[in-house]
């Protein structure tokens, strides 16, 4: 089965990154809305979705039977009950699967769905819905296979870096809670701006522009966050009176810390509950 025939998805967990994806692909127009198969235990939370036209409801086993490509996206302490209900309906020959379960492996996955199951991890963030997340893929190199699947669907809601499975659980530290980690920066430099002045509305266009700008001269072929602030600092100017200061505080040094936290207690998620 060629990657371009894949004609329906089944998304198997509505939540926050479920919905993102669900709606980043239909924005992207790899899908229609009414391709998608979106299940929750609590269908009603998915009203505004059945409204949009996608396909909704509580059955995963149904929502598998009718799509090519199942994407779990549930919390881990739900994954063995989903398993016990979608695996009579997983085929290794029509079902490709790709999982977004922090900690689970693929060796997890195949032990529950079947040995022969091509599946990919991917850890995306929730930027997914405006195509700007950041997604880490791991998986068996086959041709026209998951990995490729998942590179072709995740390259349309942001940018893909394929690595050893090893380093996924340490790419939800960093891509998937980053997102929150750098909002929380975000809105800190929205209070400093509300201290100095601002009104809240202006200090947070302030803030989230500058984070754009300041990503965006990061992202720059070659370019190193170090090279970009010594462009910014002066002697005895204000940028490095700042600087010094947030380091005097802690911020690099909380930053690391929490992304090292993060990472541990991901590596724990699934196994805590199998």
């Amino acid at each position: 089965m060629s990657t371009a025939l894949t004609r329906s998805v089944a998304i198997l967990g509505g939540g926050n990154l479920g919905v993102a994806l669900a709606r980043g692909w239909v924005r992207a127009g790899r899908f229609t809305a009414d391709q998608v198969h979106i299940t929750r235990r609590h269908a009603s939370r998915l009203a505004p979705l059945a409204a949009e036209g996608y396909a909704v409801g509580t059955s995963s086993a149904k929502a598998v039977q009718a799509a090519d490509l199942v994407v779990i996206a549930v919390q881990p302490q739900q994954l063995d009950a989903l398993f016990a209900e979608i695996a009579p309906h997983i085929s290794a020959t029509r079902h490709r699967v790709i999982s977004v379960v922090s900690g689970a492996s693929i060796a997890d996955i195949r032990r529950a769905l079947g040995a022969q199951v091509d599946v990919v991890r991917a850890m995306p963030n929730t930027a997914v819905v405006i195509g700007e997340s950041m997604t880490c893929l791991a998986g068996d190199e086959r041709p026209d296979g998951a990995l490729d699947e998942a590179r072709v669907l995740f390259d349309l809601v942001g940018r893909t870096l394929v690595i050893g499975e090893e380093m996924i659980v340490p790419a939800t530290a960093l891509c998937a809670c980053g997102i929150a980690f750098f909002l929380r920066v975000i809105r800190a430099s929205m209070q400093g701006g509300i201290e100095i002045g601002f009104h809240p509305e202006d200090a947070a266009l302030l803030a989230a522009q500058t984070a754009r700008g300041a990503a965006a001269l990061s992202l720059q072929e070659g370019a190193h966050p170090e090279r970009e602030i010594d462009r910014v600092t002066t002697p005895r100017g204000c940028t490095i009176a700042g600087l010094n200061e947030m380091e005097h505080q802690g911020l690099s040094s909380a930053m690391i810390k929490g992304i090292v936290v993060s990472a541990r207690a991901a590596a724990g998620l699934y196994a805590k509950d199998a």
